[in-house]
């Protein structure tokens, strides 16, 4: 008994110490009996999945005559037993770590996938108030846009009646007036096609009244139709605008008013971009603007004006070629644009239209070149273009002004120039200049007698040199 109570210490103290050895015997058996009728279904499984343990461990049972077994036997069945179970409480905690690990990480993975949505949901709805901010500031533009329309249509359509010859003819300028101040406000719309309109509007209103031409100059749209002459990308604008320009011209107070807008360079710019009808009405208001000042004349010369109105006279319209002497020959009253319109190639168009018929621009032509012969350049120029063969012509066959011009140009080519008196003579000049000394009007009879005066010398000079 004593033997069996120190072998129960030795293992099983935290239990020898609560109970008597008696007791513990009957416990021990208890267990051993429990034992023997309960085959653990850990154990079983554990022998399944463990080949390196003996099968026959997870298999005893104990039978009934086993129930007399020693203390040291149930010692070690119960320390097998406790073993076994601190093998399975380790895999159940590694497989429970496992599982946190495992849901650790899917957890985490969740939350990041939770931060990107988010982030997204974040996005989605500063987009969704981009959106809508974007929608209501479209919105606003499409009515202010839609607005606008409205405004230009009614401008557009407004009183299309009172444009008309009969009604402005009887209305008087006052009644005028808040209609022209609406054409000048128009003028400085966004808009092109009612910029367009307006400055249609004012052409016409200038067109044919002198008083309207002060109104509108007064109501400030001379500015505004200057800064239209720029529109080369709208050429119908353009040409309104500067056919407006032109038309309020006609007064000559306007003239100092479109001078001082700054017209001149603009004029020119036209000169040289515009349509064929608005070059042409760009070359007549330089000439109604030449005509204001002789520093205009100047001023127009120094622009550049000369090379796009000797291109408007090569290639223009029979309008535009007239339009174009013209204006040369008010520019060209200034020595300095006489050698501009030479250097420009002018002397050789003018040359080529001394011989065209029926039309009244070979005279334009002659008086043109008889400026351009006030110049040694531009005699020059005349004799190698074959200008004296040109005016021989004129004199036989031309018009009675275009003889007469015809006659005053040779006169200055001939009356210091021996060569051009013998090139005279040579081109059969004699015969037309005696006809014409004879039957042509005073002034071509007068020029012409002098030219013969200067043959007859040549030649007297020629026989007293000869032995």
């Amino acid at each position: 008994m004593v033997s069996l109570q120190s072998n129960t210490n030795d293992n099983h103290q935290s239990i020898s110490s609560s109970i008597s050895s008696s007791s513990r015997r009957h416990f021990l058996l208890c267990s051993a009996r429990s034992m023997r009728t309960i085959r653990s279904p850990l154990s079983s499984t554990a022998a399944a999945n463990n080949n390196n343990i003996d099968e026959e461990q997870h298999t005893t049972d104990f039978s009934p005559q086993d129930e007399d077994l020693t203390d040291s036997t149930i010692d070690m069945q119960l320390h097998k037993l406790a073993t076994s179970k601190t093998i399975a409480t380790t895999k159940s905690e590694s497989a429970h770590n496992s599982f946190l690990d495992l849901s650790q990480s899917d957890f985490s993975s969740f939350n990041s996938c939770n931060s990107d949505i988010s982030g997204e949901l974040h996005r989605l709805a500063t987009s969704l108030n981009r959106d809508n901010n974007n929608s209501e500031t479209n919105t606003r533009r499409n009515d202010n846009h839609q607005e606008e329309e409205e405004q230009e249509q009614k401008f557009l359509t407004r009183e299309e009646s009172f444009f008309s010859a009969e009604v402005l003819d009887n209305i008087s300028c006052e009644d005028l007036q808040p209609t022209v101040r609406t054409c000048v406000e128009a003028l400085r719309s966004a808009s092109v096609p009612v910029r367009r309109s307006a400055a249609a509007r004012l052409r016409f209103l200038a067109k044919n009244r002198a008083d309207n031409r002060v109104l509108i100059a007064d109501s400030g749209a001379v500015p505004e139709l200057v800064r239209l002459l720029r529109s080369g990308d709208d050429p119908e604008t353009q040409e309104h605008a500067v056919t407006a320009i032109l038309n309020l011209s006609l007064h000559d107070n306007n003239r100092f008013v479109i001078t001082a807008a700054g017209a001149v360079k603009a004029l020119v710019y036209v000169l040289k971009t515009g349509t064929e009808a608005a070059k042409e009405n760009a070359a007549a208001a330089l000439m109604r603007l030449a005509m204001a000042e002789e520093s205009n004349k100047l001023s127009i010369g120094a622009c550049g004006a000369m090379p796009p109105l000797v291109s408007l006279l090569r290639g223009g319209t029979s309008r535009g070629k007239k339009d174009a002497l013209t204006t040369l020959y008010k520019l060209c009253s200034a020595r300095i644009n006489k050698e501009r319109a030479v250097r420009a190639g002018a002397v050789s168009v003018l040359v080529e239209l001394v011989g065209e018929e029926g039309n009244g621009v070979a005279e334009k032509a002659m008086v043109v070149l008889s400026s351009l012969a006030g110049v040694e350049e531009g005699r020059r120029e005349i004799v190698e273009e074959g200008g004296i063969a040109a005016l021989v012509e004129a004199v036989e066959e031309g018009s009675e002004k275009g003889k007469e011009f015809a006659v005053v140009t040779l006169l200055m080519l001939c009356a210091e120039s021996g060569r051009c008196r013998g090139l005279l003579v040579r081109e059969g000049g004699i015969p037309p200049l005696v006809a014409l000394s004879q039957n042509g009007t005073a002034k071509a009879k007068q020029k012409a007698e002098t030219l013969l005066g200067y043959v007859r010398e040549r030649r007297q000079g020629a026989s007293t040199s000869t032995p």
